[in-house]
């Protein structure tokens, strides 16, 4: 057993050393050891994205361009600005290009605003809408003219910005209607037929992004910018840019064989977005509307997903309109449960969703009771404390029963030193005398492991913790201690909390022991604060338990 142990300890060691090692990397500069290598990618052109090719044949590659004949557009942006974000769209087919959010700082330049929708460098991520079922329709080339009015929300409750094209028989009106403290745009299309003809238009929707990684990712703290998308009947689905890339790949390798893309392709329901670290832009198709779903490749590292919605037979003169809703901010539960069922599963808690959801609706609670992100940590750590209290405490009786008899457990290793299978069962016979648990001191760690890391993913997950702080020098709990008091903390608290235990036999051991809290506080140099936060509670929590226990049982001449 002693083998074991001496095993697993120079294991942690090793795998620590190599953990720290990539932190210092990822901390100076360098790419992770975990990350593959970057793919080189080509240069994007200026109008990245195109019209989508929808399921049904007939709409491949229709309405691809302004026709040539037609003058040069001179397209301007009009910037939509209210309490919550500024929106740029393009008059060039209504395209939203750019999307700044007022309350929220950009992750790697606090002196900036967070940005979804942008165009510069090489990113790329639009908002397009347009029509598509006949040739030369109006789509996001197509020039549009706006109708004069506000373009500030200023002490209104809601604004509009209405913006007209013509051209193929179809006039296509777009009315994006903005509302005070609402991240929620409305999206409308009346499509209008101008012509002497009756046509079949297919309205389609898609946001269109790069494949680049985002900035500022590590293997510890992970950010992303993926795909999603959600039905009744499939519920979540989380894709990736490399996905769609290979299957951009073998649809060109083998243009004539049946493809099956990896998501759903038809509902009359559900969503599709761009999500990423804390944020997500999602287009809420108009429901009970049966719609074809897709995901392609639109240019060099540039990638799309979307729907086409049939709007019906359009006799001539008549206007047909579809109602769509675009969210585009901060990965709230509550507010995206009420813009489309699904939505709030884009906050993404890993693996251990089943424990972290439930764990942030209580700290949600008493984060209500206490307004302050921090004192929420230290109270939701006393109340898990409470909860393992009869664990903790009959594993802290063991060890102090295990202190007591230390003594003995010395003198069988003497008696069998050259003899480890009955040094073993000698000390197995001494366990089960003194009604001891050898694992005992483990179990309070194990069963909060779970706890720990569903904290974690809940902290890196939840944008409502994004900048908050706690006090003085902690100014975001989802960001590392910029003063390292927390780690060292931790360090004290681990070297009291193992002086408290029973000291291994081995002297390599007993050595390894009191190294372990300086190896974790080195790592801990990289964790969120409120993850270092809740461990220092606990250890102190622990700290008091474990004396109080100590006393009672260890005779003063032990001690």
């Amino acid at each position: 057993m002693d083998i074991n142990k001496r095993t697993i300890l120079w294991i942690v060691f090793a795998v620590s050393l190599v953990f720290l090692w990539n932190q210092w990397m990822v901390h100076t500069g360098q790419p992770s050891m975990f990350a593959p290598a970057p793919a080189k990618q080509a240069a994007a052109p200026a109008n990245a994205a195109a019209t989508p090719a929808p399921a049904a044949q007939a709409a491949a590659g229709a309405a691809a361009a302004v026709p040539g004949a037609a003058a040069p557009f001179k397209s301007e942006i009009v910037t939509i600005t209210t309490d919550v974000f500024k929106m740029d769209i393009d008059t060039l087919g209504g395209q939203i290009k750019r999307l700044e959010l007022l309350k929220y700082k950009d992750g790697i330049d606090p002196t900036k605003n967070q940005l979804l929708f942008q165009e510069a460098g090489n990113r790329v991520y639009l908002g397009q809408t347009g029509l598509v079922g006949a040739p030369n329709l109006p789509n996001h080339h197509t020039g549009f003219v706006v109708r004069p009015g506000p373009r500030v929300l200023g002490d209104a409750n809601q604004i509009q910005l209405v913006m007209d094209a013509e051209q193929g028989g179809v006039r296509l009106t777009k009315t994006f209607t903005f509302k005070r403290g609402d991240y929620v745009v409305d999206v409308r299309h009346d499509v209008t037929n101008t012509g002497t003809t009756p046509l079949n238009p297919e309205l389609y929707l898609q946001l269109v992004h790069d494949g680049n990684k985002p900035e500022g990712s590590s293997w510890l703290n992970p950010s992303f910018i993926a795909p999603t998308l959600y039905t009744a009947a499939d519920h979540y689905k989380k894709l990736s840019f490399e996905k769609i890339e290979k299957e951009d790949a073998a649809q060109r390798e083998n243009p004539g064989k049946p493809f099956t893309p990896d998501h759903p392709t038809k509902a009359d329901n559900g969503w599709f977005a761009i999500s990423q670290h804390f944020f997500v832009s999602a287009f809420v198709p108009q429901q009970k509307i049966t719609h074809d779903i897709f995901t392609k490749k639109v240019a060099a590292n540039t990638y799309a997903i979307g729907v086409v919605q049939p709007l019906g037979m359009v006799n001539p003169g008549v206007t047909v309109t579809n109602n769509a809703k675009l969210y585009t901010g901060p990965q709230e539960e509550k507010p995206l449960e009420k813009v489309s069922p699904g939505l709030e599963l884009v906050k993404d808690y890993g693996m251990l969703t089943i424990i972290a959801k439930p764990m942030y609706w209580v700290m949600e609670h008493i984060h209500s009771a206490l307004g302050n992100w921090g004192w929420t940590i230290i109270a939701f750590t006393i109340l898990i404390k409470l909860i393992f209290f009869p664990l903790s405490a009959a594993s802290y009786r063991s060890m102090a029963k295990m202190k007591v008899v230390t003594p003995k457990m010395t003198a069988i290793r003497e008696r069998h030193k050259g003899d480890p299978q009955k040094m073993n069962q000698a000390m197995m016979e001494l366990y089960k005398t003194e009604k001891i648990n050898p694992l005992g001191g483990c179990l309070p760690i194990l069963v909060q492991m779970p706890v720990f890391i569903a904290l974690y993913w809940v902290l890196n997950a939840s944008v409502e913790m994004r900048g908050a702080p706690w006090l003085g020098w902690i100014t975001d709990l989802t960001k590392p201690d910029p003063y390292f008091v927390l780690p060292v903390l931790y360090a004290i608290s681990m070297y009291i909390t193992t002086k408290l235990n029973p000291q291994p036999a081995d002297p390599m051991q007993a050595k390894m022991m009191m190294f372990m809290p300086l190896a974790f506080s080195l790592m801990f140099l990289f964790f969120p604060s409120g993850l270092v936060l809740y461990w220092v509670v606990n250890n102190v929590l622990s700290i008091a338990q474990q004396w109080v226990i100590t006393k009672k049982i260890v005779p003063a001449d032990v001690k």
